[in-house]
């Protein structure tokens, strides 16, 4: 006899359905904004009716709002596993500053979809920002500020101010990525070129080993361990988030 094959319940067809249009809306979101987006693009993405879209999220503005609050999510958890980490409190800051430079590589919709958040906040329209802050950036920053603390009491990291050290991890990520058209004019290379990506994530890692450690032979020991057990993500230069790719489509 044939096995009889193990059909879904109905309760697993909606999980898959609703998950199906989140992951869709998310590319639709982050590629075409919230006024942008259409809804009939993201059925057809999804493979579901168009009506099915708001028999769960009611309207384009909810599914907008579930889409962020579910990779957002996301990289919260990614995140706090970093801070969890069984190791000292100065290796997790180096990995979480390396996580932070590998999101901005890999995270494509995520990146787009907190560009235009922060300006529809600028601009005084409503933003699920504010929300997204409470339940999911402040946990994460409290844990952040915690960890530095305790390194810095435990003598591993030098003594400074923990905003400064998370903008020194951080801020220049963020920098770089943010000025890579000033760099191809000022250096005339390419800023997101493989060799030119890895060159910055090592240097991230290794100038962090030497800045804030109190022992910085320690330091520099952890970063080279930190970036042998973290190799490069693979990533499409012309993906990433201010690339040339979103200067020709502007």
């Amino acid at each position: 006899m044939t096995p009889t094959a193990i059909q879904p319940t109905s309760s697993e067809r909606a999980t898959d359905s609703r998950t199906r249009i989140l992951d869709a809306a998310l590319t639709e979101f982050a590629a075409h904004g919230l006024a942008g987006a259409r809804t009939d693009r993201i059925a057809q993405s999804a493979g579901v009716n168009k009506a099915l879209l708001y028999y769960y999220f009611d309207s384009k503005e909810n599914l907008y709002v579930a889409a962020l609050e579910m990779i957002s999510a996301k990289i919260r958890d990614r995140t706090l596993a970093v801070f969890l980490r069984e190791c000292s409190p100065g290796e997790r800051v180096l990995r979480s500053a390396l996580e932070h430079f590998d999101r901005i590589l890999t995270q494509h919709e995520f990146q787009g979809l907190m560009q235009q958040e922060m300006i529809r906040l600028h601009k005084g329209e409503s933003s699920a920002l504010e929300v997204l802050v409470k339940r999911i950036f402040a946990p994460a920053m409290t844990m952040y500020q915690s960890m530095v603390r305790e390194g810095i009491e435990s003598g591993e990291l030098i003594q400074a101010d923990w905003m400064q050290i998370h903008l020194a991890s951080l801020g220049a990520n963020v920098f770089y990525f943010l000025s890579a058209p000033v760099w191809r004019l000022l250096m005339s290379s390419e800023p997101f070129a493989p060799e030119a990506l890895a060159q910055r994530r090592t240097a991230l890692v290794e100038f962090l080993g030497q800045a804030i450690f109190t022992d910085r032979q320690r330091g520099a020991d952890l970063a080279a361990q930190v970036l042998v057990d973290t190799p490069m993500p693979e990533v499409d230069p012309d993906r990433l988030m201010f690339g040339r790719n979103d200067e020709r489509t502007k």
